[in-house]
């Protein structure tokens, strides 16, 4: 679940950006540009200005704005959430045991 920046955050990075997409710059109209977190919400719970970045509609929701890796990323920190709280199904596989050696003869 993403989290919205707030009113105040998305004023700071348009500016801060100068009215300019900060991945391929292309010029943005006031209210046309869209608030992505740098860092995956999912992953860092993070929707301070030094993780939001302003960008175009290309380059937010076109081909490449999530890499494989963030996918990777998001979906094992969805999984470690989930075995954190007991939701994960435990294994069913046995763990194998080599049994103790011997230390000393008798």
């Amino acid at each position: 679940m993403a989290r919205a920046f707030s009113k105040k955050i998305q004023g700071q990075a348009f500016l801060r950006c100068g009215g300019k997409c900060e991945k391929c710059q292309a010029h943005l109209k006031v209210g046309e540009g869209e608030y992505d977190h740098i860092v995956p919400y999912a992953l860092s719970e993070d929707s301070t200005l030094s993780n939001c970045q302003v960008l175009c509609v290309p380059c937010h929701r076109g081909e490449g704005a999530k890499t494989s890796d963030d996918i990777k990323a998001i979906a094992k920190a969805k999984r470690n959430w989930l075995k954190h709280t007991g939701a994960w199904p435990k294994s069913k596989s046995k763990i194998q045991s080599r049994g103790f050696g011997r230390t000393r003869d008798i």
